[in-house]
C-alpha cells in the first residue's frame, strides 16, 4: 500500500484520456493503475478461453481412450479358432 501510495503522489500531473466516446481529464496515476487493471482482466479472459478449450478437448480424448479401450476389450474377449 505504501509503494501504491507513493506511486499515486509522484504520479499526481493531470492527463488527458481520450477514449473512442470522448475525453476526460484524469490524474496519470488513475490511468495508469486503470490500464494495469484492464491488461490483467483481458489476460484472465483470454486464459479462460484458453483453459475451456483445452477442458473441451480433454473430454473428447477422454471419450475416445474409453471407446478405444473398450474395443480392446472385446477383442480380447473373441475366441482364438485353430486352423
Amino acid at each position: 500500500m505504501l509503494i501504491g501510495a507513493a506511486f499515486s503522489v509522484m504520479n499526481s500531473s493531470m492527463a488527458n484520456l481520450n477514449y473512442y466516446f470522448g475525453s476526460q481529464m484524469l490524474p496519470l496515476s488513475v490511468i495508469l493503475v486503470g490500464a494495469i487493471v484492464l491488461g490483467a482482466l483481458l489476460g484472465v479472459l483470454a486464459s479462460f478461453a484458453g483453459s475451456l478449450r483445452l477442458r473441451s478437448e480433454n473430454a473428447a480424448l477422454r471419450r475416445e481412450i474409453r471407446l478405444a479401450s473398450q474395443e480392446v476389450k472385446n477383442l480380447r474377449a473373441i475366441p482364438i479358432k485353430d486352423r
